[in-house]
């Protein structure tokens, strides 16, 4: 198939497609005399899991690591994708049910307590943790986890309420500089939270925020809080590690 019929068959454009190829992410089967790019039933196959993929927010270049390593199992690959996809429709279906009490709570109809209206929320990135443990050794997560484990349903709220409050704090300094009074107190308050539930040196804390930029999903969380949030917070990130080696 020419990249026209893949683009149509498909529902994605045409540079789309050209991209994934000057990335090296999907090179097609071969390209004519004429410049057409053709494509085999394998790249269909291989352009399938990619959509899967991006689908659960990896970045391409997460991407392409997985499916052209040499170990990539497709069949493996589409059982995980079917097991995360459930997750992923039973947080949906929890916020879309949030939305329907939020819209009867509006009219009059039902009280909605609180905790309700967050229902299907949720901001701690149990989804990382498997690139946490590539990045910084299996004990550093585990006595992470360990610690979020002992700890009550009480508290494990206080914590992600916590965490919340730090960002919108954050969101509201974030059209100012980096390098204010205001906005290193509170990037303390995050590095400090950090350390309360891991050990975070000012390295891994200026790295961490370089990851709120650089993974998509990451930068997709964030800035949920406010368009541009994840940028300031690694330009903060930075300039408190930078300061604090001094």
């Amino acid at each position: 198939m020419r990249v026209k019929e893949v683009a149509d068959l498909v529902g994605i454009s045409v540079r789309t497609l050209h991209h994934y190829d000057e990335i090296g992410l999907l090179i097609p089967e071969k390209t004519t005399e004429a410049g057409y790019r053709i494509y085999s039933n394998d790249n269909l196959e291989t352009l399938q899991q990619i959509l899967f993929f991006k689908e659960l927010d990896f970045p391409l270049k997460k991407i392409k690591e997985i499916v052209c390593c040499p170990s990539f199992d497709r069949e493996e690959a589409l059982i995980l994708h079917r097991k995360m996809l459930l997750e992923k429709r039973s947080r949906l279906d929890k916020m879309i049910a949030t939305i329907d009490k939020t819209i009867q709570h509006k009219k009059g109809e039902i009280r909605m307590t609180n905790k309700e209206k967050f229902e299907g929320f949720d901001f701690r990135y149990p989804q990382y943790e498997q690139e946490a443990r590539e990045r910084w050794g299996d004990e550093a997560v585990d006595n992470a986890n360990a610690k979020i484990a002992n700890m009550s349903q009480h508290e494990q709220d206080a914590m992600t309420k916590k965490m919340n409050v730090i960002y919108k704090k954050l969101a509201s300094l974030r059209h100012g500089s980096s390098k204010s009074d205001e906005a290193q107190a509170v990037i303390k308050e995050w590095y400090d939270f950090l350390n309360t539930i891991g050990n975070y040196s000012l390295e891994a804390f200026k790295g961490l925020g370089q990851m709120y930029v650089d993974d998509e999903r990451f930068t997709k969380s964030i800035d949920r809080f406010g368009s541009g949030l994840a940028t300031f917070m690694r330009d903060v990130m930075a300039d408190f590690a930078d300061n604090h080696k001094k």
